[in-house]
């Protein structure tokens, strides 16, 4: 498994977050999803990663900074390669690039209907909290926060 850092916009990296938008837009109404564009996913202030097992793209994640913490954004990992430790993997490798670049906590927001990230995100240390930044309470979502102490 090779996690680093890598360009949302290859096109088999554009092909999971279609399908993670896809996904989500099944869930969710448009005014509770909170999608990043291939083109925000390019900006400076975003740390995206993806991982490979064999030379296949089998997860990605990303960390947009905002201020004195970061947002965790685009975690994903397909259904037919969940369980296997993947989205642990993504995380563990974002906790270890915001602790290098001194970032003190994560916060992420994510669906009410998402039982799996919701398990991952408490497995990892993150504790519900209320909407932060540009977030409104929404029924649907889940904020969450983790203190890194770097």
């Amino acid at each position: 498994m090779i996690i680093e850092q890598d360009n949302p916009a290859r096109p088999e990296i554009v092909r999971l977050i279609e399908e993670l938008d896809a996904y989500q837009s099944s869930l969710y109404p448009p005014e509770s999803n909170h999608f990043l564009s291939i083109d925000e996913l390019l900006r400076d202030e975003i740390y995206f990663a993806s991982v490979r097992v064999e030379g296949e793209v089998v997860g990605i994640g990303a960390l947009k900074k905002c201020g004195d913490y970061a947002e965790v954004k685009r975690m994903y990992v397909p259904q037919r390669l969940r369980s296997r430790g993947i989205s642990r993997a993504v995380m563990a490798h974002l906790e270890s690039h915001a602790r290098a670049v001194g970032i003190p906590f994560l916060r992420l927001e994510t669906g009410i209907k998402q039982d799996a990230a919701l398990a991952l995100y408490e497995k990892c240390g993150f504790v519900r909290i209320g909407p932060f930044g540009d977030y409104a309470e929404d029924p649907l979502s889940v904020f969450m926060e983790k203190r890194l102490y770097c």
